[in-house]
């Protein structure tokens, strides 16, 4: 299995936001940001892999500054963490006023793409070269984020609920139980 520095397939997509992506306030609509988010995480993990890739799963999209018209959005990409068909791409989002300059981080997520061959089955990824504190501590995050997430899937799996397990979670929320 061979090994990549991750810098190798670093990636930075620069696009003028048009009214043409704009919402009826004058803001970029939020799906026209997560399909060029989609872009350029599929544009980095194919990079990486050396094949074409889907999207498997995108990990938590929060949307911390609005994006006007006029503005320059960037979006960085980096492969974070490969499994063995899969790699997870983190994004950093920023916008920029060409005007004054101000930059504004907009967002950042997680994608989860996989490697496809020609017939459409998963194909092995090169493993990263972890070269510094920072590339260690995004490839232990992205291990860390997995085992929750399976850890969550599997107590909330229908077959395996049990309800006085969680019924605590819903103290002091906005709701009531009404069972039949």
């Amino acid at each position: 299995m061979k090994y990549k520095n991750i810098e190798a397939s670093q990636l930075t997509m620069t696009q003028l936001m048009l009214p043409s992506h704009s919402n009826f306030r004058g803001y970029i609509h939020g799906g026209y940001v997560l399909s060029l988010m989609d872009q350029v995480a599929f544009a980095c993990a194919s990079k990486h892999s050396g094949h074409y890739c889907v999207t498997a799963s995108v990990n938590k999209v929060d949307f911390l500054n609005p994006i006007e018209v006029g503005d320059l959005l960037t979006l960085k990409a980096s492969i974070n963490y490969t499994g063995r068909t899969s790699m997870v791409v983190g994004l950093r989002i920023e916008s920029e006023n060409i005007k004054s300059g101000i930059i504004k981080h907009c967002n950042s997520s997680y994608f989860t793409m996989v490697a496809k061959d020609n017939e459409g089955k998963n194909v092995p990824v090169p493993g990263l070269i972890l070269n510094s504190e920072e590339s260690i501590r995004r490839f232990t995050r992205s291990v860390s984020r997995q085992k929750h997430a399976k850890q969550r899937s599997k107590s909330y799996n229908i077959a395996e609920f049990k309800l006085e397990e969680h019924l605590h979670e819903i103290e002091n929320t906005n709701a009531k139980i009404e069972l039949d």
